[in-house]
Formats: C-alpha cells, sequence, structure tokens
C-alpha cells in the first residue's frame, strides 16, 4: 500500500496491468481445466457408444446423450451433410466433399479447444517484461524523490527500491500459472485432437463404404 500511494500514474498502471493478467490467467486456467476434462470425459463414453448403435440415428442419439461440449456431433452433421448442386463443392468426388467437410468441422472443434492458449502465451511471455518495468520505474521515482528531498544514505535509498522490487516478483507470480498452464492445455488439446481425428477417419471410411456398398435388389446374378 505505502508502494502504491508513494507511485505515480505510470506504476499504478503497471501495477492494474498485471492484476488485470492474474485475473484474465486465472479465470481461463480454471475454465479450461474444466472445459478439456469434460471433454476427454465424453470422448472416452460417446464414441464407443457411437460405434455400438445399430444404425447412423442411433449413434446420433447417443453422441447427443454422451457429447456435451458438442466436440462429435459436429463431425457427424458434417459427414451426413449434402453437397448443395451446382457448386464446385458438388463437382467433386464425395470422397474429397467428405474430407473437405469433415477437415473444415474439425478446425471448427479445435479452434473451441484453443481457446485462450494465445492469451495464456501472451501472458506468460509479457508479464515478466512488464513486472521488470515497473522495477526500474520505481526506482527511478523513488532515486527522483531522494535527489530533490537532498538525503542520500542507504537507508533512504533501500526502501524504495525494495518495494519498487515487488513489481519484478508480481511479474513473476502472473506469468509463471500462465506458462505452466499453456504447456499442460497444449499437451491435453493435442490428446483430444488425435481422438477427433481418429473418429473422423474412421466415420469417412464408414460412410464411403456405406456409399459404395450395392443396393438390395441391385445385385447381379
Amino acid at each position: 500500500m505505502h508502494f502504491w500511494s508513494e507511485g505515480d500514474a505510470i506504476t499504478r498502471l503497471v501495477a492494474a496491468l498485471l492484476l488485470l493478467m492474474s485475473v484474465s490467467a486465472w479465470v481461463l486456467i480454471f475454465w479450461k481445466s474444466w472445459l478439456l476434462r469434460r471433454v476427454r470425459a465424453d470422448l472416452a463414453r460417446a464414441v464407443p457408444a457411437f460405434w455400438a448403435a445399430p444404425d447412423l440415428a442411433a449413434a446420433r442419439t447417443q453422441l447427443q446423450i454422451f457429447d456435451r461440449e458438442a466436440a462429435l456431433v459436429p463431425l457427424l452433421d458434417a459427414g451426413l451433410q449434402s453437397a448443395r448442386g451446382g457448386t464446385l463443392e458438388a463437382a467433386g468426388a464425395r470422397a474429397s466433399q467428405l474430407t473437405r467437410r469433415l477437415r473444415d468441422a474439425l478446425h471448427g472443434v479445435l479452434m473451441q479447444l484453443q481457446f485462450g492458449q494465445v492469451l495464456l502465451a501472451s501472458i506468460g511471455a509479457t508479464a515478466p517484461f512488464i513486472g521488470l518495468f515497473g522495477t526500474v520505474w520505481g526506482i527511478y521515482h523513488a532515486l527522483l524523490g531522494i535527489a530533490a528531498a537532498g538525503n542520500l544514505s542507504i537507508d533512504r535509498i533501500s526502501g524504495p527500491v525494495g518495494e519498487a522490487l515487488v513489481m519484478t516478483a508480481a511479474g513473476l507470480a502472473v506469468a509463471i500459472p500462465a506458462v505452466l498452464a499453456y504447456n499442460v492445455f497444449g499437451k491435453l488439446v493435442g490428446a483430444c485432437e488425435a481422438e477427433l481425428e481418429g473418429f473422423a477417419h474412421d466415420l469417412r471410411e464408414m460412410l464411403l463404404d456405406d456409399a459404395s456398398a450395392p443396393r438390395p435388389g441391385t445385385e447381379r446374378g
């Protein structure tokens, strides 16, 4: 509080910025922890339930029950979607159309899972430097005050300088959790991405096999 009361507008701005970054980082950490835990649990239950269903209608119902964060349902909807006639998409082969739709749906799901990663990385990379800037500015401001008072001694210097160093510690305290969370979430998102890609690949193969299978009554004798 003494450092805050003695600091100028720039010192207070740096402190407020670090506080905002810390709050943002921790909100993202708690939210993404909850989100990725639910997605991983949904994938573990929804994928087996999908493949255990007797038909696509029942399989979609199973996905809607277990897929609470809509990580798998968009892939199935994209696979079942028909291309609009008279477009370049419809002019391509069915396999190409299906690959394109599944890829776009997968990218949409991954964007949802990766939301906030850039902010965490930015906070982890910039917070130490913002704290260091606050320390340098605080020391500069304190030395100006000491010089204006005309009473230079180690006691007069150590107090303001020690308080200014708190800004560096604050920057590190903001950055370290953000960096650790970024690395952990990156690994979890990568694991989810691998499972989603596997599901999309298997779904594509099944839909192509169904499309190429002969219809009843069309077999030649």
